[in-house]
């Protein structure tokens, strides 16, 4: 007798006849296997009425209060997939739903808050909850089973927890914690849960993707062979990203390193390519400022911004990355081509360790939990470029990362490292120099590399990175130095001419075709004569040059995308014939000079 099971009936103002307390009872010996039940039956006016069914964890649900939350549900579903716009056709499928509307009996798994705080909820009586699933509290709030232990289930909770609070009662949802996906929110700004935040109205989603999701396998990926261009000089000579890598710009604190993502999301205009920028724990006010840098370069027409800021909780900031990643792929599943940002990942290690420690997991080394790696791993392996038969969409990844005092051999930094496919590197005395962007050309790489140029680009960029490194320890060892022959003079030349060209202002990409024209030039030795002070006014003239009167070797450069020898010779001879006329422009104006003087 001690192992008889007991069951709790409550109705609200009828108590249940016979037949109707039978059927409940098959109902129960059915789910449970035991016909040993024992049923008390209670009156309880709060749920309106119909009849609550309660055994154990689970819950069975007759009742009004419960008929009228399903139907509340199943409308907002269908009102978020069919948008607000044809109200006459709302209506009548609103009321098709109401009409057809049958309650579900589906047993639901359901325990009790045990305690709640900073954004945590460890709940008692749910036994069979999987990792990632929703978990629905009485107020509505929702939050996501991220700890299974035998004696409790650690939630993190998507909202406010204060309507949560001891005894509270958890409902399973059965459903893996996802969000909204679609083409309607390019151009729109959104929280880590798919919600607008932009103050433009409702956005109508497409579909509904999990937020977590296994990476694609060996199969489902072909090698990455399509340029991703920065439109950085220095990035996309030397360190040239590929559609479907993932490479990390790591440095410290204000050196430029949202910058280059920023610069490489603008760069996509008229490239086919959605960006996603996702803000972890960032100011609101820094948030702010990009959106409105994306909106004044036109680059929001085609870019989604994913924001939690540092004043939202840590589940929200600990979500963000993986909800940008399931946006990315509902593109990618169509084939597109999509550039996804993380600014910046130490920060949601951070958040991560923030819950882990509530969550009362054991710490790992420096503090942070062990399975850190693990984080960061099943994020950025998602991002590839899909196989032909999979329709070849790729999600092209740029991680941030900050370091302390630039120190790369630090926990996250080098678990982020071996994760990625290269590192643009980006050093504070290179930055204070005046040298922006402050690409380090030693610590920087492309595991890509030349696979992921084009034609023109790979012939064009030639040894640049090797007269760069030679520049800079010729440069070391002749600082002192007041006697130095011809050669060693040319040399030191040409690395400052390369070293000054190398700089570029913000929110000023170079396309491709103008990026070839200056590196041939450069490496003709065409501009090694020109003063430093004077690098960047010619370069600008050049450019204007070439746009201008010699617009059919740009258009060759734009569609040919290759770089041939007599194309090459073609700039060359342009390049002095621009020299010859600015030459002759300067003879003109100290002729003017002298004259105004006499």
């Amino acid at each position: 007798m001690s192992d008889m099971l007991k069951a709790t009936l409550r109705y609200a103002t009828t108590a249940p006849d016979s037949e109707q307390i039978e059927k409940i009872k098959s109902v129960l010996y059915k789910k449970l296997g035991t016909t040993d039940i024992e049923l008390e039956i209670i009156s309880d006016p709060s749920i309106g009425g119909g009849f609550v069914v309660s055994c154990g964890n689970y819950e069975y649900d007759w009742s009004d209060a419960g008929r009228a939350r399903q139907l509340r549900a199943e409308l907002n579903n269908l009102r978020r997939k069919n948008g607000d716009n044809e109200t006459g056709k709302i209506i009548t499928m609103l009321s098709s739903k109401v009409e057809n509307f049958d309650l579900s009996i589906e047993d639901r798994e359901v325990g009790t808050v045990e305690w709640v705080g900073d954004g945590i909820a460890n709940v008692n009586g749910i036994d069979h909850a999987f990792y990632g699933e929703i978990i629905e509290f009485e107020d509505g709030t929702k939050g996501m089973a991220q700890d299974i232990r035998e004696d409790h289930i650690g939630c993190i909770l998507f909202g406010n927890d204060t309507g949560i609070r001891q005894g509270t009662r958890a409902v399973r949802t059965y459903k893996e914690a996802g969000i909204p996906v679609g083409e309607a929110f390019i151009g729109r700004v959104i929280d880590a849960l798919g919600a607008p935040i932009d103050g433009l109205g409702e956005i109508n989603e497409s579909g509904y993707r999990p937020v977590e999701e296994p990476a694609p396998g060996i199969i489902e990926r072909q090698s990455v062979n399509e340029p991703m261009e920065t439109g950085i000089l220095s990035i996309d000579t030397m360190f040239p990203i590929g559609r479907g890598q993932r490479e990390l710009i790591i440095g410290d604190r204000q050196t430029g390193k949202t910058s280059i993502a920023i610069d490489t999301i603008i760069n996509q205009k008229g490239k086919d390519v959605i960006c996603i920028y996702v803000a972890i724990g960032q100011k609101a006010s820094t948030v702010a400022k990009i959106i409105q840098t994306l909106k004044k370069t036109g680059a929001m027409d085609y870019s989604i911004v994913v924001s939690s800021t540092a004043s939202d909780m840590a589940p929200l900031q600990y979500i963000a990355p993986y909800s940008g990643t399931a946006m990315a792929e509902y593109f990618q599943q169509q084939g597109k081509s999509v550039l996804i940002v993380y600014d910046d990942l130490s920060k949601h290690a951070v958040a991560y360790r923030a819950l882990s420690l509530l969550l009362e997991r054991s710490p790992g080394r420096e503090a942070y939990p062990g399975d850190v790696f693990y984080l960061h791993s099943r994020l950025l392996e998602r991002s590839s470029k899909l196989s032909s038969e999979l329709g070849g969409g790729s999600i092209t990844a740029l991680p941030i990362i900050e370091t302390q005092a630039g120190d790369v051999s630090s926990y996250i930094p080098t678990n982020v490292i071996s994760i990625t496919d290269g590192q643009i590197f980006l050093e504070s005395d290179l930055f204070f120099e005046g040298m922006r962007p402050a690409v380090n050309v030693g610590l920087s790489v492309s595991r890509v590399g030349s696979a992921a140029q084009t034609k023109a680009m790979k012939k064009a960029a030639g040894s640049i990175r090797v007269d760069l490194a030679q520049y800079r320890e010729m440069a070391v060892f002749t600082q002192f130095s007041s006697d130095l022959d011809e050669t060693t003079k040319k040399q030191l030349a040409h690395g400052n001419v390369l070293m000054e060209l190398l700089k570029q202002p913000l929110e000023h990409p170079i396309p491709m075709h103008e990026q070839v024209i200056i590196l041939v030039a450069v490496g003709s030795g065409r501009l090694d004569m020109i003063p430093v002070s004077q690098i960047k006014d010619y370069k600008s003239r050049l450019i204007t040059y070439f746009n201008t009167e010699q617009a059919d070797i740009c258009d060759e450069l734009v569609k040919g995308k290759d770089l041939s020898e007599q194309l090459k010779h073609k700039i060359i001879d342009a390049v002095d014939k621009f020299n010859e006329l600015e030459n002759k422009k300067l003879k003109e104006e100290v002729e003017l000079l002298q004259q105004e003087r006499r």
